[in-house]
């Protein structure tokens, strides 16, 4: 159908003059980047006053009374703790209990159980396992204690491993052989003087393990011992008689040592040090970048490697050189033609 109707012309025009709806979203909706601040607020409502913060007063009756709840809360936890024992009235042990110093329970540190099981015994069912097994084994064996455990509760020893260097096995390497075997006090000589970059790290270490081993182990302090209990003697002695002395302790304790290599060594000290085993290990890779010409780069893998040691005394070594030479004395000689009884003997030659 067509507008050429004079009637629907008419319907088409009164339709134009009816009002349309427009929507502008920019005028319906305010702008969302407005910024408040302290001068459009007072100009906006200027009678109103600024909040301002609440300081907590210490003094104040809340914070005393949670004091009071927090010390009454750790004095009861105190309570539930083990006490210590004390002496009898006018026991001659009393002056051997300290006087001087603050007391546990002035510390206020206070120890959970529960908290330190966590790392002290993460598995407490395989614990009592194994000391099942461990009584059970000393009960088999009649409390009678095997070379091994006999020495490990006779003899000190200490390893200590490094933090991984940044360097190679195979630069590394060498020096563990260097200094395997050695006295301590020589091999550190030895690491002093080296001409290679690694050595002052194995140098380094080598304190840090000796100072463990005289800390955690007691390791080196025959000499030391030997002087205090000789102060505490308080012996006076003329100076001809003391040096005598002196000498003639020294060729007791000179000793001629063969170590397993078969390089014989004089020893001194019983109590003195020596690297027993040195070894090194691979660490995780690194990486670098390495610029080359015209914008190109590679993608290095860089090495760390770490040295363990393991620390002994020189008594260990003369046990080992004693049993050594106990050994080759039980070896039975080798004979080339052994002496054998005559057998078979018959008169040939008589018929």
């Amino acid at each position: 159908m067509s507008l050429s109707n004079p009637r629907r012309r008419l319907l088409r025009s009164a339709t134009s003059l009816l009002p349309h709806s427009h929507f502008h979203p920019l005028l319906a909706c305010p702008h969302l980047n407005q910024r408040r601040t302290a001068i459009t607020d007072f100009l906006k409502n200027p009678f109103r006053s600024r909040r301002r913060r609440k300081f907590l007063d210490l003094s104040s009756p809340e914070v005393l009374n949670a004091n009071e709840i927090q010390k009454a809360k750790e004095e009861k936890e105190r309570s539930k703790l083990p006490k210590t024992g004390g002496l009898a009235p006018g026991s001659i042990l009393d002056t051997l209990s300290p006087t001087t110093g603050p007391r546990i329970e002035d510390t206020g540190v206070i120890r959970d159980p529960e908290n330190m099981a966590a790392v002290l015994d993460p598995t407490p069912r395989a614990r009592e396992k194994w000391q099942r097994r461990m009584v059970i084994r000393e009960i088999r064996g009649r409390g009678r204690l095997t070379k091994t455990v006999k020495l490990a509760r006779t003899e000190r020893s200490h390893l200590s491993k490094s933090e991984f260097f940044k360097t190679s096995v195979k630069k590394l390497f060498p020096l563990a052989n260097q200094i395997a075997g050695k006295p301590l006090s020589e091999a550190m000589v030895q690491m002093r003087f080296s001409k290679k970059k690694a050595a002052q790290d194995v140098l380094r270490h080598l304190e840090y393990a000796r100072d463990q081993a005289v800390v955690m182990r007691g390791m080196g302090l025959g000499k030391v011992q030997a002087q205090a209990q000789q102060a505490e003697g308080g012996e006076v002695v003329d100076g001809r008689e003391a040096e005598r002395g002196q000498e003639s302790a020294r060729e007791e304790e000179r000793l001629l040592v063969e170590d397993k290599k078969g390089k014989k060594r004089v020893v001194t000290d019983r109590t003195a040090m020596y690297v027993d085993q040195a070894w090194v290990g691979r660490g995780a890779y690194g990486w670098g970048v390495e610029y080359r010409a015209r914008g190109t780069s590679n993608r290095l893998r860089l090495p760390y490697t770490s040295i363990s040691v393991v620390l002994k005394e020189e008594a260990t070594r003369i046990r080992q050189a004693e049993d050594r030479e106990l050994k080759r004395q039980k070896k039975k000689v080798w004979v080339p033609l052994p002496d054998r009884p005559v057998t078979a003997q018959r008169q040939y030659p008589l018929w």
